[in-house]
C-alpha cells in the first residue's frame, strides 16, 4: 500500500515540477526505506528495488519534459529486460537516492542505468531495456526522440550494456 501512497506523492510532485533537464542528464530522486519495504533480514527486499526503479523512471520522464506528452499520446512504457546487481543492503528507515540516466538506444530499445546510493556508498546498480507502446504497436525510437526535442548525437552504449545486450540476444536466439 505504501507504494500507492508514494505514487500519489510522485504524481503531486510531477504536477508541481517546473525544473527540466536535457534527455541525457542523470536525474536523482530520494526515498526512505520504510519497515514495510523490508524483509525478515531487515533490509530492503529485492522486489522493492524494482518498484523504486519504476517510480524513479517516471520521475525521469517528467524531469526531461516527456511525462505530459507521453500521457497525452497514451503511450506506456514497457520494460523488456532488467539486470540488477546488489552491492550493499539498505536498512530500515535509511534514506537513499536513485539516480536514473538514459545511457543510449538502438533501433528499437532505450537503455537506462539506475543506481541506488546513500551516505554509505553504492547499494545497487541496474540496467533496464525498454520501449514505449501505443495501440498500434511500439513507438519508434526516432519518434520518441522527436517528442523529446533531442537533435544531438546518440551516445555510444557503455561496454557493460553492449555485453548485456549481446547476452539478451543470445538468450532469445537459443530459445527458438
Amino acid at each position: 500500500m505504501n507504494l500507492y501512497f508514494r505514487l500519489i506523492l510522485l504524481l503531486w510532485r510531477i504536477k508541481q515540477n517546473r525544473q527540466y533537464d536535457t534527455l541525457l542528464t542523470p536525474i536523482d530522486i530520494e526515498f526512505r526505506a520504510l519497515p514495510s519495504d523490508c524483509d525478515i533480514n531487515m533490509h530492503l527486499t529485492n522486489s522493492r528495488y524494482l518498484a523504486f526503479m519504476d517510480l524513479a523512471r517516471t520521475w525521469l520522464t517528467e524531469r526531461v519534459g516527456l511525462f505530459g506528452a507521453i500521457y497525452q499520446k497514451r503511450w506506456f512504457p514497457i520494460v523488456n529486460a532488467t539486470a540488477i546487481t546488489y552491492i550493499r543492503d539498505i536498512k530500515p528507515l535509511q534514506k537513499f537516492t536513485v539516480t536514473t540516466r538514459l545511457v543510449g538506444w538502438d533501433h528499437k530499445y532505450f537503455y537506462i542505468e539506475q543506481k541506488f546510493h546513500s551516505h554509505r556508498g553504492l547499494h545497487a546498480i541496474a540496467y533496464i531495456r525498454g520501449v514505449f507502446r501505443r495501440k498500434q504497436g511500439v513507438v519508434p525510437v526516432e519518434e520518441m526522440l522527436d517528442v523529446a526535442g533531442f537533435d544531438g548525437v546518440a551516445p555510444i552504449l557503455p561496454k557493460e550494456v553492449m555485453h548485456w545486450k549481446a547476452m539478451l540476444e543470445e538468450k532469445k536466439s537459443s530459445n527458438q
